[in-house]
C-alpha cells in the first residue's frame, strides 16, 4: 500500500496507531477512495446483531479492511483479529499493517477470508 509506505518513510516507527490511522485516512480520502474509520461492527448471533464494542480501523470502499498496529511484532492473534473481521463483515481481503518495524514492506500481511456461507451451512451438517 503506496500511502502506508510513504507515511512509515515521512514518520518513521514508534508513535501510536491513532496516528499512523489519521495520516492514512488523510491520504486515501485525498485520492478519492471511500474511508470508514472506526466503523462498528456487530457480532451476529442467532440471527441477531450485538453490539460488542467492536470497530474496524479502517473500511476501504466497503471491501477491505486495514487494521493498524504498532507493536514490536505482529502475533498469531492479531491474525486471528482481522480474520474474525472479515467473517464478522463479511469482506474477502484485509491487510494487517504494523508500522513499529524498520522497514514497512516487513510489517505488510494480507490475509484472505475464505470462509464463505456453503462453508458453515457444511460443517453444521456434520
Amino acid at each position: 500500500m503506496k500511502s502506508s509506505i510513504e507515511i512509515h518513510k515521512t514518520l518513521g516507527p514508534g508513535l501510536l496507531e491513532s496516528a499512523y490511522k489519521a495520516c492514512l485516512v488523510h491520504d486515501l480520502s485525498e485520492v478519492g477512495l471511500k474511508i470508514e474509520s472506526q466503523k462498528q461492527l456487530p457480532v451476529v448471533y442467532k440471527k441477531v446483531e450485538l453490539n460488542c464494542g467492536y470497530r474496524l480501523d479502517l473500511l476501504v470502499e466497503n471491501e477491505v479492511i486495514v487494521e493498524i498496529k504498532s507493536v514490536e511484532k505482529l502475533l498469531p492473534i492479531h491474525k486471528a483479529q482481522l480474520l474474525s473481521y472479515l467473517k464478522l463483515a463479511n469482506c474477502q481481503v484485509g491487510l494487517l499493517i504494523n508500522f513499529n518495524v524498520s522497514l514497512l514492506k516487513n510489517g505488510i500481511k494480507r490475509l484472505v477470508n475464505n470462509y464463505n456461507e456453503s462453508q458453515r451451512t457444511q460443517r453444521s451438517q456434520r
